[in-house]
């Protein structure tokens, strides 16, 4: 039973269907075909009925007459053990025989020949239904037409009746003779009958008869038509249509119709207006609809389609009414312009490639006029008139979308001599948003339509490339601007609309790479009074001029505040990145937008209290207007912290509070940062953690209580809000998907040491004796007591989830304690490690005697790696950490465990002894072989004669005062006397002596402690809140570490070494303690805590990277993570951890010779050498994570070199001159 026979077949669909009536119901009610589809695949399992189904059984019958031989065969087969091994203790008797059954020949013939004739069963029930539908229809229409009385209205009715017909088949001689009724001299009833019948035929059968050429002629009607587009094929009513189009196109050439002069409007109530409506009304709506199905056909029916619609509107009757004084001919395009004035119809038309294609050939080859038609610039200020420009603005701006479109251009128009480019066309248009006022009895406006379809080319970046990014085009753009800022007035018929939509269209402009480029780099944009300028200060000085209402246009409060907020905004797309923020920090944008902020937010506290039922007052409402003023103010000063420098300037302005505290307001409302944002306030809230008055902001505005609260729901609490259908799955990951982003938004906030510092210095745990299962902690130190320091059965049994919980807090310890100075601070308050000996001395076979191996599982696993991590210091090739994951084989978990110091050897790496010279002193900067260029030399040993001494000593040992670069330039950070001690001669003698002693031993301790002396002297009066300025340096001096250890412990030479290193401008930034509240630095930028490390290397960091590698500084923005955070920890640490030590000695040491600016050129190569890491780690999520715990794996100083050299050569006189301006005040850096 291979192939099915023709009675087969109608016994099958005869079950078929009765399958279908039965289920009927079932599928009837689903709300949705895919639905549908489920019901029927799982009919199975969800009708009891479903064996006893005729078709079922059927199928039955037919499966095993076809496969029955085989299935016996193969079951003797496996059963005789022939040819068949069993490979598994699952693989029975019944898969063999299935699995040797579905490969065998005649199943796959089986199955191709049920799916062939399933098909052809299928397809004859549908053609079957729809002409059962189609024949209910015709008797519903009939017996509708036989109990209503038609009456007879015009001979052009396009109306629901002249679908209400049924066919009858008709013949040649019957068409004839209705041709000739239908000719304009017979009487109407004659006609009308005519027409009546004519309606019932086919329309195929109309088509081909001999007559139709006969019947086209006399058919000025519209209800064969209608009835044809109804129930036709394509084949058919192209045919009609292009008829259809013809008709009107003689119409129009006939008639010459004019449009009235004057302030007379169009009569559509007249007959010829009425019929040529009605007409193109038909045609509109078979345009809008045709796109459905024409892909379905032939190439040519949609080109015959578009090509007589094209015909249509392209005759210009115009040329004929030129003798007719200064008439203008009524054109089709004014009647589809009333009909559609959005010009749906041609978006439709454009939406697919595959008519979009055709579209452009024949506008290239046959139409181009029809392009030059719908750029007319005079309009009279009719409402058919601006209609008709709407209409061709819409089709001209969906023209400009596509390539094809823009290479239509430049077209010759008429009565104009040059042809219109396309920058012409967009400078035309702004010109007409500018000149044209609102037209009467509407609520839209030339300008406001243009400024759209500005707008919209903006959106997408090669249509503003090619048709915004032109030097003429923002030139327009900026013209009324600069005749406001020369005190002159600007033709503008509405001034406050027009510089509203001049701001949008310049802010969408800026927010692009290009846009942003051409405004702050191209200074011959703009002829100011003496040289060029750039856009980007024509810009800020009238912003400047807007908030300082000097400009006598613009001094009602309302339209000043909807002004100077769009020009503040296009401000913010370049203030808010670190090379726009670099043109315009003179300006001092900042402080005029604080003064405003201030002076507006006394006004907003006189706002009175509302009172029910009393009616609101003008004073009222202005007072309102005054409060969202302030929030604008408050949002554009809130995105200077996109930066680290501008977060520097935020902190200045003294609104960092207010404006954390709104962010935080629109954060939990899930509020989008701006409309060019792509975004939202992650990367935001990240950089301001990076801070001590960031942070402190944080925790004041409620944020971190609210982070908190929310990874506690996540963790203990679930969605009590949604009914539980199936209970949920045991999470398989160590942090849960449901928790992931809680996590990494934990630890963004607490990335930062200073973060760690301002809210966990000098607070203890809670440590209750009891804990209230409804009670949730509300900061940070109650996540770490409740989630880390789970020492207790109270804690244990205080956690419903206490596995997933506790991991989740071993993991951000893991995290966090990759921060030095975060370790060392939990360590000293908190005690994690002997906490986590403890946990781990409690986790073993017998814990009463103390005795037993480890119990392995995931909590002791994760408490392991976290012990090894706070315990050794090195970088990938200088310790060994245990993985977290068990191993396949006899050994899962090869790594030792431990409870108790000193830890197992096997995680300390046997290094290499140190080289040391004949004199039997260690050479400070010994170089091995790795270090070595592609000419086999020494970088260190290739640097200019200028890194060397007078006297030809190794600079490292005795650096002059006059220590010079490359362009020798003087790098020295002048200090005060204070350097020297009070009885005047050599302070650091003093120090050396006061460190001598018994316990003179321990050098690694005395050292900080000394340098903590020396610094203390240069340490300026300050009175501040914030827990890093309540005394020295919070943190451990790293640098001074990494020197000591350089000189291989030989304090005396440390110290005369940091002294030396202390009268250079390098020493500002590799040596983070040197600068701490320093007097070197301006009073309010020691007051505020953010160390030029941050302010000045890390926004550098930012801005190279996102020139040099923009891959990797897309993904920290999608991750919602700073490039500027983690190079802080690198460079507060001297890259601990995370290089091996001759690579911290490399880098210190080119910082010195090379300048204090390489310090960004280094950050900048690790993270070039990182890209491909950083980009998977974007992908799953856990860029943060890898960063901070991951060691970077085979970076050498002297593979990137001379990669830095290059970054140097493009950038050092920018870098290097801001960090020589460290010591001077922001406004005047």
């Amino acid at each position: 039973m291979s192939q099915f026979s023709a009675e087969a077949e109608a016994e099958l669909q005869s079950l078929l269907r009765q399958l279908l009536k039965s289920i009927k119901d079932r599928i009837s009610g689903a709300p949705s075909i895919e639905c549908a589809e489920e019901i029927l695949l799982h009919l199975e399992e969800t009708d009891k009925n479903f064996h006893n189904y005729e078709f079922v059984k059927y199928l039955r019958q037919y499966v095993e007459s076809s496969l029955g031989a085989v299935i016996e065969e193969e079951t003797e087969s496996c059963a005789r053990g022939e040819g068949y091994a069993v490979g598994s203790v699952q693989d029975t008797l019944v898969h063999a025989v299935t699995r040797k059954t579905r490969e065998s020949g005649e199943y796959k013939q089986m199955m191709q020949t049920l799916k062939n004739t399933m098909m052809v069963v299928v397809e004859s029930l549908i053609n079957k239904f729809e002409e059962d539908q189609l024949r209910k229809e015709e008797m519903h229409r009939e017996s509708q037409h036989q109990q209503s009385n038609s009456h007879y209205t015009d001979n052009c009715s396009d109306s629901d009746s002249s679908f209400n017909q049924s066919y009858a088949f008709i013949k040649q001689e019957q068409l004839q003779v209705l041709a000739e009724k239908l000719d304009p001299s017979r009487p109407k009833e004659v006609r009308w009958e005519a027409l009546q019948a004519l309606c019932c035929a086919p329309p195929s059968d109309v088509l081909s008869c001999e007559s139709w050429s006969g019947l086209l002629a006399p058919m000025s009607v519209l209800r064969f038509f209608a009835k044809t587009f109804s129930c036709s094929p394509l084949n058919v009513t192209r045919e009609i249509y292009t008829s259809l189009a013809k008709s009107l196109e003689s119409d129009f050439l006939y008639h010459k119709l004019s449009l009235p002069t004057g302030s007379a409007g169009i009569d559509v109530n007249r007959q010829d207006i009425t019929r040529l409506l009605k007409q193109m009304r038909l045609m509109n709506d078979f345009q809008k609809e045709v796109t459905t199905f024409w892909i379905r056909h032939p190439e040519k029916y949609m080109e015959e389609i578009i090509e007589s619609t094209f015909s249509l509107l392209s005759i210009n009757p115009e040329h004929g009414l030129e003798t007719q004084g200064s008439e203008k001919a009524l054109k089709p395009m004014h009647l589809i312009a009333l009909l559609d004035i959005k010009a749906t119809w041609f978006k439709k038309w454009m939406h697919g490639y595959y008519s979009r294609t055709v579209v452009f050939r024949l506008l290239e080859r046959k139409y181009k006029s029809l392009v030059s038609t719908a750029q007319r610039t005079l309009y009279t200020t009719k409402e058919l008139e601006y209609m008709y420009f709407v209409h061709s603005l819409c089709v001209l701006g969906r023209l400009l979308m596509y390539t094809n479109g823009r290479k239509l251009f430049p077209v010759t128009v008429w009565k104009r001599k040059d042809p219109v480019s396309l920058t012409d066309l967009v400078v035309i248009l702004i010109s007409i948003m500018y000149q044209h006022p609102k037209p009467p009895h509407s609520d839209s406006s030339h300008a406001g339509v243009v400024h759209v379809l500005l707008r919209t080319l903006g959106d997408r970046t090669e249509c503003a490339v090619e048709c915004l990014y032109q030097t003429p085009v923002i030139e327009t753009l900026l013209a009324p601007i600069i005749t406001l800022l020369k005190g002159k007035q600007a033709k503008l018929n509405s001034p406050e609309t027009t510089l509203i939509h001049i701001a949008d269209t310049l802010a969408r402009i800026a927010t692009t790479e290009r846009g942003l480029s051409l405004f702050l780099y191209e200074r011959n944009l703009v002829s100011g009074e003496g040289e060029g300028i750039s856009a980007a200060h024509v810009i800020v000085q009238f912003t400047q001029r807007l908030l300082a209402k000097e400009l006598p246009l613009l001094r009602n409060a309302e339209t000043s505040y909807g002004v100077s907020g769009a020009f503040i905004f296009v401000c913010r797309q370049m203030y808010n990145t670190c090379e726009g923020l670099q043109v315009l920090r003179p300006y001092g944008l900042h402080e005029c937008i604080a003064a405003a902020w201030k002076k507006t937010s006394s006004l907003s506290e006189r706002v009175p209290t509302p009172v029910p039922g009393a009616i609101p007052g003008t004073s009222s409402q202005e007072l309102q207007n005054v409060v969202v003023w302030e929030e604008t103010l408050l949002d554009n000063l809130l995105n200077f912290a996109a930066t680290p420098k501008g977060l520097l300037l935020l902190q200045q302005t003294g609104a960092i509070n207010e404006c954390v505290t709104y962010m935080f307001s629109r954060f939990t409302k899930k509020l989008q940062v701006s409309r060019c944002e792509k975004f939202g306030y992650g990367v935001m809230v990240t950089q301001v953690a990076a801070t001590a008055p960031g942070v402190v902001a944080l925790h004041s505005s409620g944020f971190v209580q609210a982070l908190v609260v929310e990874i506690w729901s996540v963790l203990e609490c679930g969605r009590e809000d949604v009914r539980v259908v199936h209970p949920k799955s045991t999470p398989m990951d160590p942090i849960d998907r449901s928790c992931l982003k809680s996590f990494l938004s934990l630890v963004n906030l607490l990335s930062s040491s200073h973060a760690v510092w301002e809210l966990l210095g000098q607070q203890p745990l809670p440590n209750k004796a009891e804990y209230n299962l409804r009670e949730m902690p509300t900061s940070i130190t109650d996540l770490i007591d409740r989630l880390i320091a789970v020492n207790s059965d109270v804690k244990i049994h205080s956690l419903f989830n206490y596995e997933q919980s506790h991991t989740f807090g071993l993991r951000l310890l893991s995290v966090m304690c990759c921060n030095l100075d975060s370790l060392l601070l939990l360590e000293s308050q908190y005690n994690i490690s002997d906490m986590l000996l403890q946990c781990q001395k409690d986790n073993i076979t017998d814990p009463s005697s103390g005795e037993g191996d480890f119990i392995i599982d995931g909590l002791s696993v994760e408490r392991n790696h976290i012990l090894v991590r706070m315990s050794v210091i090195g970088g990938p090739s200088e310790r060994r950490l245990p993985l977290r994951v068990l191993q396949k084989g006899t050994d899962p978990y090869p790594w030792p465990m431990f409870s108790s110091y000193p830890l197992p050897k096997y995680y300390i790496l046997n290094l290499p002894k140190t080289t040391r010279g004949k004199q039997g002193k260690i050479y400070i900067l010994h170089l091995p072989k790795t270090t070595r260029g592609k000419q086999g030399k020494h970088y260190i040993l290739n640097l200019p004669k200028t890194t060397r001494g007078k006297q030809g000593k190794h600079y490292i040992l005795n650096l002059p005062k006059t220590t010079r670069g490359k362009q020798g330039k003087n790098y020295i950070l002048n200090l005060p006397k204070t350097t020297r001690g009070k009885q005047g001669k050599n302070y650091i003698l003093n120090l050396l002596k006061t460190t001598r002693g018994e316990q003179g031993k321990n050098y690694i301790l005395n050292l900080p402690k000394t340098t903590r002396e020396l610094l203390s002297q240069q340490r300026a009066k300050l009175t501040s809140e914030l827990y890093t300025l309540q005394g020295a340096y919070p943190g451990h001096d790293w640098f001074a570490s990494t020197v000591f250890l350089i000189m291989a412990g030989d304090m005396e030479r440390a110290l005369r070494l940091l002294l030396h290193l202390s009268t250079l401008l390098t020493s500002a930034f590799l040596w983070p303690a040197r600068l701490h509240g320093s007097v070197h630095l301006p009073m309010e930028i020691a007051q505020s805590s953010i160390h030029p490390v941050y302010s000045c290397t890390a926004h550098y960091v930012e801005m190279l990277l996102k020139t040099e590698v923009p891959l990797v500084f897309s993904a920290f923005r999608m991750s919602g993570f700073t490039p500027s955070q983690m190079c802080v920890q690198w460079l507060g640490q001297c890259f601990w951890n995370y290089l091996d030590w001759s690579e911290i000695c490399h880098y210190v040491s080119t910082c010195v010779v090379m300048g204090p600016d390489y310090q960004v050129y280094m950050c900048v190569a690790v993270l070039k050498h990182l890209q491909q890491d950083i980009l998977q780690h974007t992908q799953t999520q856990d860029l943060q994570v890898f960063l901070k715990e991951e060691p970077i794996q085979g970076f050498r100083v002297s593979n990137y070199l001379e990669y830095m050299e290059g970054l140097e050569c493009s950038y050092r006189t920018m870098v290097l001159t801001d960090m020589n301006n460290i010591s001077q005040r922001v406004s005047q850096q």
